[in-house]
């Protein structure tokens, strides 16, 4: 009689928790919301400049673009910076651009204010492409721009971002068509840049 019990309570909590993800993958990602996402594009979104100033996506329409959140205190910052400087400076004339963002959420490696990031990001790092304003890229209060990268492209183990420098490709129509993990070295995505800038 217990083992009977038993097993029918095991059969009950195993219908339940296949009850409950269904139940909160399809709130989470509703096929409304999925058509919704699919029709839109990157050129959709304004966003803040580094000054604070409403900058609107579309007007990098028909570029290829590599959004990257970055960090100043970061132990990925270094190479980042260097490899995605090396990037810039050599396709920046063929349709390409990086838009930076700096985000704090992971273990507080940017800090500083806007003016203070710009003064790092310049001078230090010597960084010429456009660095926008501080944003949250998980979590509630995330920028609208990220939530769609990241429905866009999930990540491996889930959507969420996983640490700083984590890089999204956009192409010349501003759909996102891959995603690379924080490890990931700018200059090995170089040629999956190039085939974009190929591309008529």
């Amino acid at each position: 009689m217990d083992i009977q019990l038993t097993f029918w309570n095991l059969i009950s909590l195993i219908v339940l928790l296949i009850a409950l993800y269904v139940f909160f993958f399809f709130r989470k990602n509703p096929s409304s919301s999925m058509a919704e996402n699919s029709s839109k594009s990157i050129y959709d979104f304004t966003v803040k400049d580094i000054s604070g100033n409403d900058v609107s996506l579309s007007q990098y329409s028909g570029k290829v673009l590599l959004v990257v959140n970055v960090a100043s205190q970061c132990g990925l910052t270094q190479t980042n910076y260097k490899e995605l400087n090396v990037l810039y400076e050599k396709h920046k004339n063929q349709g390409f651009e990086i838009l930076a963002f700096p985000c704090n959420q992971f273990r507080k490696q940017e800090p500083g204010s806007s003016e203070e990031i710009q003064n790092v990001v310049c001078t230090r790092f010597k960084a010429e492409f456009p660095i926008f304003d501080k944003v949250e890229v998980n979590g509630k209060n995330a920028d609208p721009l990220y939530k769609f990268l990241k429905d866009q492209k999930g990540g491996i183990f889930g959507d969420g971002i996983k640490w700083n420098f984590t890089k999204f490709l956009v192409n010349k129509e501003g759909k996102v068509v891959e995603r690379y993990a924080p490890t990931t070295s700018p200059l090995k995505i170089e040629k999956d840049i190039e085939k974009l800038l190929q591309s008529s």
